[in-house]
């Protein structure tokens, strides 16, 4: 019997770019063959189930509530460039306002 099941229902996905060992890669796309989904399917379910395991992740995710989602290089450097025009003494004060606060 498959640890994953088959698709039950729809769910939003996001765009990924990412490398795989090679063996990694045949085995993900064979898994997803055998169970008539797609890879993508199976990466998700695979985070899924397995971290869903790691108790320690999960209390620490608990008190961690946000989004440790990289921005897109555009908005990295968007980002970067207000910082840039910001004077220093605004930096600063709203730096310390943020460890006082």
């Amino acid at each position: 019997m498959p640890l994953i099941k088959p698709r039950t229902r729809g769910k939003q996905f996001v765009r990924l770019i990412s490398r795989l060992d090679r063996e990694n890669n045949e085995t993900l796309h064979a898994y997803a063959h055998f169970i008539g989904e797609s890879a993508e399917y199976v990466l998700n379910q695979l985070l899924e189930t397995v971290l869903a395991k790691d108790k320690e992740f999960i209390a620490w995710r608990a008190e961690h509530l946000d989004s440790y989602v990289p921005l897109p290089r555009r908005e990295q450097k968007r980002a970067a460039k207000i910082d840039r025009a910001r004077p220093a003494s605004l930096t600063h004060a709203a730096a310390t306002s943020r460890v006082a606060g």
